[in-house]
């Protein structure tokens, strides 16, 4: 009989208290997880630089390709950037610096804080720089050859 009463009572835990446990961790993360800082990591920064890149490399394939004048519209304090080939919206994350730096006038007209590319495949050209502490890119586009190139750099 005494061998019976050990084997009973060595057992482990119940299936009440595991529940209980879970239930005490699950709680501890929902209280610690929003105050976990989620910013913007430098790869991510980098790949926002290559979305960005990439929709104003589209833009100018489609102004050649159409025959036709094309816009993005950049709005720095908004933090996005509108394709006015595709309509595309990229938001860029609120703890990244975004800075435009575009020309005044384009063509002879009003820039409007816009990159334009046009069917020849030129641009009024312009910069913009995306940046976190530490890490920043710059989009450059070439107002000569409307290329549109990344150049990485330090940010204080």
């Amino acid at each position: 009989m005494r061998r019976r009463n050990l084997a009973r009572g060595s057992g482990g835990f119940t299936l009440l208290e595991m529940t209980v446990v879970m239930a005490v961790v699950a709680l501890l993360i929902a209280i610690a997880l929003p105050r976990v800082p989620l910013s913007t990591s430098r790869p991510r920064l980098g790949g926002y630089a290559v979305e960005l890149a990439a929709l104003l490399k589209a833009a100018r394939t489609a102004a050649v390709r159409r025959n036709a004048t094309i816009s993005t519209e950049v709005d720095a304090p908004g933090h996005t950037i509108r394709s006015g080939a595709t309509g595309e919206v990229l938001v860029i994350p609120r703890d990244v610096a975004f800075e435009a730096l575009l020309p005044r006038t384009c063509n002879e007209q009003p820039a409007r804080s816009t990159i334009s590319f046009f069917a020849s495949g030129v641009s009024c050209g312009g910069t913009i720089l995306l940046s976190r502490p530490g890490t920043a890119f710059e989009i450059r586009v070439n107002w000569l050859t409307g290329g549109v190139e990344i150049v990485p750099r330090q940010s204080s």
